[in-house]
């Protein structure tokens, strides 16, 4: 198992699928990776020399990925919650911020239903 920016990849995938369980890359950016590295895409990790992989670990480690990603992620959702703007307050509320519908669907943001007792008349 090769391991680039402290995650252990998986070796029996190809390099393109495989630098992708990393957080910050994804399809376009594995490619590039790769592709500045001089490595073939169809090639799985378990086929990588040492010199290849020392390649990838020096093209990935010029992105912002990982642990420092997350951080900046997170520090910019408070900023937006700081400055009180529409984003910040959904944000706040957990409830979606770009523009959807509430009242049949985003349970994933609003959580599980609580049912809400009925005023006699």
């Amino acid at each position: 198992m090769a391991r680039i920016a402290g995650i252990d990849i998986p070796k029996n995938k190809r390099g393109v699928i495989a630098l992708t369980y990393i957080f910050g890359i994804g399809n376009s950016r594995a490619k590039e990776v790769l592709a500045n590295a001089e490595v073939d895409e169809s090639i799985k990790v378990q086929d990588w020399t040492d010199d290849q992989i020392a390649a990838i670990r020096e093209q990935v480690g010029t992105f912002t990925i990982e642990g420092e990603l997350r951080s900046e992620v997170q520090i910019n959702i408070k900023r937006l919650m700081d400055i009180g703007c529409q984003r910040g307050i959904r944000h706040r509320m957990g409830l979606p911020l770009r523009g959807q519908r509430t009242k049949n669907n985003s349970r994933t943001r609003k959580g599980k239903r609580k049912t809400v007792a009925n005023k006699k008349k």
